[in-house]
């Protein structure tokens, strides 16, 4: 059981909690293994620690300022961090949008707690973040200093950094020796009209005249925090994900950029657990011409159809052809809308419901004589 999240509604672990209960209704016996995954965004860590990594907790700032307690994945000498633990949207109070304030300091707190948990392989997470602010509240975050002319200190948020003098970096920690690797995509640069104010500035609540502004202080950012590290990132493919918040890990912590779904399913080992599995299914939210792009369930299929291991999805809503699933590795799919047409009901009931579809599941591809 392999599914990602079905936004709004259920997490993957939670979504592989009900796929697995409605199975062994369906066909008492049948052993069964949970391993909820992520491609990197919003569920990350928890995914890690569903797949057996230690959950460790740390109180820091959220993306406006106010305590928050986020989760990190801590096995052995690596660790997963994830944007959205401390600095994410569902964290904002009220759920009002802050996007020139909001910032990724918590998460530069959760990164410096890692390090001082020895970690030396850091995965960064980067997705359901609430900040446009270029990473530089986490360089905040590890102990960097944001110094105005006067200098005094900024305050946090990607609206500030037009007034950007000078950086004091003596208080990051040493990353030497400490590999940090984005789990991210092929996103835009950091500037301009494909950068992180232009994509992601409207999805964090800013208008036309706040997006001008914020990748102004994007710029003036980027100027002086490639000066200092002295090493170009802001043009790199990638750099504007989540935010800006990749181009910090680049220009400051030496980061490179993976294919979330691509490290995440090696981390969490799924190859290994699914050669020689009767079936496999995951499952997302909506699985159609999107989710081809490189979602979760796609990278499962894949990497399960390598094990040898035939692939089932369920989704809350399907527009893929037999055709498209087919090239995808996905045997069938299953579509709660299917069961349930209302929009409100699927969503409020949709673990209820992916137990119901398990039945299908099983009838077609576990008959009771082998199971």
């Amino acid at each position: 059981m392999a599914p990602d999240r079905f936004p709004g509604s259920l997490t993957a672990a939670r979504a592989a909690r009900h796929l697995a209960a409605g199975l062994r209704r369906a066909r008492p016996g049948v052993p069964l293994v949970e391993l909820p995954v992520a491609d990197g965004g919003d569920g990350t860590v928890e995914a890690a620690v569903a797949a057996g990594w230690r959950g460790v907790e740390v109180e820091v700032c959220g993306p406006t300022g106010r305590p928050v307690t986020a989760r990190l994945a801590l096995n052995g000498h690596r660790a997963v961090v994830e944007l959205a633990e401390a600095s994410g949207l569902r964290l904002l109070p009220g759920g009002t949008p802050r996007p020139l304030v909001a910032s990724s300091l918590g998460t530069g707190q959760v990164l410096a707690h890692a390090v001082r948990l020895g970690a030396r392989r850091i995965v960064l997470g980067l997705g359901g973040g609430a900040c446009t602010d270029g990473g530089a509240g986490l360089v905040q975050g590890l102990g960097g200093r944001l110094l105005d002319a006067l200098g005094k200190d900024l305050p946090p948020g990607g609206a500030a950094l037009r007034s950007l003098h000078a950086l004091d970096l003596r208080g990051l920690p040493d990353m030497s020796g400490i590999e940090v690797v984005v789990a991210g995509d092929s996103a835009g640069p950091l500037l301009g009209r494909t950068g992180a104010a232009a994509v992601d500035g409207p999805r964090r609540g800013a208008n036309r005249d706040e997006i001008r502004l914020l990748d102004a202080g994007l710029r003036r950012w980027a100027d002086l925090a490639e000066a200092a590290a002295r090493r170009a990132a802001r043009d790199l493919p990638g750099a504007g994900t989540s935010g800006g918040v990749a181009f910090a890990a680049l220009t400051f912590l030496g980061a490179t950029i993976e294919p979330g779904t691509t490290l995440m399913l090696d981390l969490l080992g799924l190859a290994e657990k699914a050669r020689g599995a009767r079936l496999v299914v995951t499952g997302e939210g909506t699985l159609d011409t999107r989710s081809l792009r490189g979602s979760a369930p796609i990278g499962v299929a894949r990497a399960a159809a390598r094990a040898g291991a035939p692939v089932v999805a369920v989704a809350g809503r399907r527009g893929l052809t037999g055709e498209q699933l087919r090239k995808a590795r996905i045997q069938a799919a299953y579509a709660l809308a299917d069961i349930e047409p209302d929009d409100e009901r699927r969503v409020r009931r949709a673990g209820p419901l992916l137990e119901q579809l398990t039945v299908a599941i099983a009838d077609e591809w576990l008959p009771p004589t082998l199971a």
